[in-house]
This record gives C-alpha cells, sequence and structure tokens, in this order.
C-alpha cells in the first residue's frame, strides 16, 4: 500500500467531525447565522480538501493509496488501516460534494433547532466517508453501524408527519442487516486464524487479523460451503442498505418522510454503500458463492426493475416517485454487477456516481417547489413552466440525465450495464432494456403533468423562480452529468484498477464457458501485442 498523502485522507474524514463538535461548543443556539456559515465552511473546504484525491490518485496499479496504519485493538488483531483506490475516490467525491450541497441547500428548509441539524449532518459525513477509506473489518463495521445514528435523528426530529415511523424502520431494518454482516466477518476471521474446528473447519492458522488486504490474499481457501453462508450473511447487509426487492420497503417511508437534504444524502450516498460493500468485499472475497449467487440475484434484479418502475408511475406524490425510482435504478446497477465481465462492473460503478447525481438533484429540486408551496401532489402542479422557466429547465436536464439520453451521464452507465447484461444472458438485457423504456414513460409523464398545460391552481401564478443560492445547488450536478455524459475516460480510468481486481478473483470461479465475457469478449489473443493494460475507454 501506498502510504503517502495518508494524513490528507485522515484529515477530509475528521473535518466534519471536528467541525461539528466545534459547533457544539464554541456556537450558541441563538446565533443562527453563524451556524449555518460554520456548518456552509467546514462542508465547503472538506470538498475542496476533497479535489487533489482526483489528481493524485495514480491509475496504474491497483494497490490502495493514501494508505495509513496504527495499531488498535492488538489482542484480537484490529488497527486502524486507511486506504483508497480510485472506485472509494469517486464515491469520497461524491460524498463530498452532496454534503456541501446538503448543508447550502437547507438554509431556508430547516427553522427549528439548526445547530443539532448541522451537527448531525457533518458528523453523517465523517460516517459515510469512514465507510469508503476504511480497510480494516472491525473499522469498516464501526463506521457503517455510526452512520445510522445522525441519518435516523435526521429523518426522526427534522422530517414530515410519519417521520418516527420512517426513523424507526430505517433503523430496525439497517441493523439487522449490520449485524447478519457481522457474523459473516467474524466467520471469515476465524477461519482465517483456524477457530473453527468446532463446525468441522480447521481453518488456516494463520496470525489473527481483520485486514481486508490480507483476507483478499487467503479468500481463494475458504471452502466453498463456507463461502456460500458468509455470502449469504453479507448480502443480506448488503441488500437491505441497496435496497433490493423484497428488502425495500424501507426506503419510500425514509425518503418520503425525510427532510430534503437527509433524502439528498440518502438516495446520493447512503445507498451506494449496498454496492460498494458487493464490490469491495462479496466479490472479490467470496468468488465461488459469488458465482453461484449469480442466477437468483439477477431474478431479484430484474424483479426490482420492473416492479420499481411500475410502482413509480402509479405515484401521486413526486418524492414517493423518485423514491421508487431508485428501487428499479439499484435493480439495474445490481444487475450489471452480477453480470460478472468487465463492462457490466464498470457500467454499474458509473451508475452508482450516476444515480446520485441525478437523484440526489431531483430530490433537490422536488424539495425547492415543497418550500413554496408545502405540498408535493402532481395534481397540484401543472403549466408551472410559465412561472419558473429556469427551474423548468433544471429539472428537464435532470430529467433527461435520469432517462439516460445521449450526452448526458445516464446513457454511459445504462448503456455499459446493457452490453454487460447481454454478454452474460440476452433474457437479462430483455429486461433491463424495459426498465430504461419505463424508467422515460414516468419520468417524462411527471415532468409533462407538472410543468405542461394550463396554469389553473391560483396558488402556483405566483410561485418565484429559482433565486441565485438554489441555482447554485444544482448547477454543480448538472455539470457533472454532462461531463460524464461527454467525457467519461477520467472516472473509468480511476475504477479500471478495481475492476481488474475483482475480475481477476471473480474469474477463478466462472465456468471457462464464461471466461470469454470476463473483460467483455476479449481473449488473451487480443492483447498479445500489449505489455500495458489499458484503462477506461
Amino acid at each position: 500500500m501506498d502510504t503517502q498523502y495518508g494524513w490528507l485522507l485522515n484529515l477530509i474524514c475528521y473535518l466534519p467531525l471536528a467541525g461539528a463538535l466545534l459547533m457544539v461548543f464554541f456556537i450558541k443556539n441563538e446565533n443562527v447565522g453563524a451556524i449555518k456559515t460554520a456548518a456552509a465552511i467546514i462542508a465547503g473546504v472538506d470538498f475542496v480538501l476533497s479535489l487533489p484525491l482526483w489528481f493524485l490518485y495514480r491509475t496504474d496499479g491497483a494497490e490502495f493509496q493514501f494508505a495509513s496504519r496504527a495499531e488498535w485493538i492488538t489482542s484480537v488483531g484490529a488497527q486502524y488501516l486507511f486506504g483508497v483506490d480510485g472506485f472509494a475516490i469517486l464515491l469520497i467525491l461524491l460524498t463530498t460534494l452532496l454534503g456541501f450541497i446538503s448543508v447550502y441547500s437547507s438554509f431556508t428548509a430547516i427553522t427549528h433547532r439548526e445547530k443539532e441539524y448541522y451537527v448531525f449532518l457533518l458528523m453523517l459525513q465523517t460516517g459515510m466517508m469512514g465507510v469508503f477509506c476504511s480497510l480494516d473489518f472491525v473499522l469498516f463495521y464501526v463506521f457503517w453501524e455510526v452512520m445510522l445514528v445522525p441519518m435516523y435523528f435526521l429523518i426522526g426530529v427534522w422530517g414530515g408527519p410519519r417521520k418516527l415511523y420512517a426513523a424507526i424502520k430505517f433503523f430496525l431494518y439497517t441493523l439487522v442487516g449490520s449485524v447478519l454482516m457481522l457474523v459473516g466477518i467474524l466467520a471469515l476471521y476465524f477461519y482465517n486464524a483456524g477457530g473453527l474446528k468446532a463446525i468441522g473447519l480447521a481453518g488456516l492458522g494463520n496470525t489473527p487479523t481483520f485486514s481486508i488486504p490480507h483476507l483478499y490474499t487467503i479468500a481463494p481457501q475458504v471452502p466453498p460451503e463456507l463461502q456460500f453462508w458468509i455470502f449469504l450473511a453479507f448480502f443480506v447487509g448488503f441488500a437491505i442498505k441497496v435496497p433490493m426487492f423484497p428488502f425495500h420497503t424501507w426506503l419510500p417511508d425514509a425518503h418520503v418522510e425525510a427532510p430534503t437534504a437527509g433524502s439528498v444524502i440518502l438516495a446520493g450516498v447512503l445507498l451506494k454503500m449496498g454496492t460498494y460493500g458487493f464490490v469491495r468485499l462479496s466479490l472479490p472475497l467470496l468468488p465461488d458463492a459469488t458465482v453461484k449467487a449469480v442466477p437468483w440475484i439477477g431474478v431479484l434484479s430484474i424483479v426490482a426493475i420492473v416492479y420499481g418502475a411500475l410502482v413509480a408511475m402509479a405515484q401521486k406524490d413526486m418524492k414517493k416517485l423518485v423514491a421508487y425510482s431508485s428501487v428499479s435504478h439499484m435493480g439495474f446497477i445490481m444487475l450489471g454487477m452480477f453480470a460478472l465481465n468487465d463492462p457490466g462492473l464498470r457500467g454499474a460503478i458509473l451508475q452508482m456516481l450516476n444515480h446520485g447525481v441525478s437523484t440526489g438533484a431531483l430530490f433537490l429540486l422536488v424539495g425547492i417547489v415543497y418550500e413554496r408551496r408545502h405540498n408535493r401532489l402532481i395534481s397540484e402542479y401543472g403549466g408551472i413552466a410559465k412561472v419558473m422557466p429556469v427551474y423548468a429547465t433544471f429539472f428537464l436536464i435532470i430529467t433527461m440525465s435520469s432517462i439516460g439520453l445521449p450526452t448526458l451521464n445516464g446513457f454511459i452507465g445504462e448503456f455499459l450495464i446493457l452490453i454487460g447484461a447481454f454478454n452474460h444472458s440476452w433474457v437479462w438485457a430483455l429486461f433491463a432494456a424495459s426498465g430504461i423504456v419505463l424508467g422515460a414513460a414516468y419520468m417524462l409523464w411527471l415532468y409533462q403533468r407538472v410543468f405542461f398545460g394550463e396554469l389553473a391552481n391560483e396558488k402556483n401564478k405566483s410561485l418565484k423562480d429559482l433565486n441565485l443560492r438554489e441555482q447554485w445547488t444544482i448547477i454543480p450536478l448538472i455539470f457533472l452529468a454532462f461531463w460524464i455524459g461527454l467525457y467519461p475516460k477520467p472516472f473509468f480510468d480511476r475504477m479500471q484498477p478495481t475492476v481488474d481486481r475483482v475480475m481477476e478473483r471473480v474469474s477463478v470461479a466462472l465456468p471457462e464457458t464464461d471466461l470469454g465475457f470476463v473483460s467483455g469478449g476479449d481473449t488473451d489473443a487480443d492483447h498479445a501485442e500489449e505489455p500495458e493494460s489499458k484503462h477506461g475507454e
């Protein structure tokens, strides 16, 4: 592991937490202006500090970079181990950007207990980034659990009418998944240390460790039957977070009741924790179980794609429509990931970013009009493009991004996932394509009902268009949508070492007839005269 600039990763992770503690002790509750300013500065500085990761990351190898290590719980082999690859960097940058946007967009939306609100928002950011940085299972689990607490309070205190129900449901669902994930972690740990004799598995007898890079090296030696049970434990924990069908029922309630910033963070980052766990842990650590799980995960993903789209189409509440669209989009990501080939996995990772950009922006836009009308029912609107032209333009761009219009980010990810799905099975590709069609249907129908037609509702005639602050919460996401859609190569360059690592480990468990699809159909002869691997497109 490369330890150069390891201090930078720690600074980025813990700055929001340090800032939150300073706000608690040094800013009075009555000084709302100072609270908002401090929170925005802390989140903004954190985003600026994360930008060098993009430029300093070297794409010429698969090793973890910006690493730092320290002794921690030596009696069990747990250590403080931070490090990232290009995949984690992309998610960290998305987290810091959406974190700043969430703080900035809350200035007028939150009007009570502002200090506690911004403190929890900053604490949540540290928890999320800690998950992406951790390379020790104990540390990973600590951050995974820590981030539940601030999100619980953000929903439960500043949410809608059914906020307590939604907050408790979110917490319990995620906690159950976390406990099962912990069981899987301990099983892998004890097998490495030779401590499973009681169930007939002698294990390897290595030095006890929770180091994820070390456990990568012993993964091929884990018996298939043990891999299955560990994979199942991980699957429940990660599938709840994604969320996959049928573990998705907490998501619409949490989205609808959460404040706007909570929905942005939930859709943009928290859902990616599940898919991140699959790519970082399940696939490379448990290749045999992964390959055997492909058929039933494929079925669950297809059900999520079609079911989520159909239910979204039936919604009367704009926010609930966007929430169910997330179920469909995340099913699409899971389908590309478990196609177990290069284009599918690259498309899935890119689509994680795309979903964070487009769905995060959609929740921001719905929140903006909700602040003005305190109503999210689609039937309450119609023709508002006449009084809010800038808002209508921004909403149209993000709508096109969400449905995968060429030149925008959604197209690139969906195109690669379709290729990966078709390489695995034309049936998968057929259902995935139907999800794209249904997605276009419900999003365009939403846009038509809200923005076109007669401006009949008197309450809408006095709506004010976006102010400068609101525009600047959306503009960075629109910029990203066009950048990824027009020039995705830098993103592929950074994720490719991760894709190569995962495919190298999974390929050993694939049947020989499937090996041609590991790299999207490439064969050894295709690269006979290429001494260096190509990264990106």
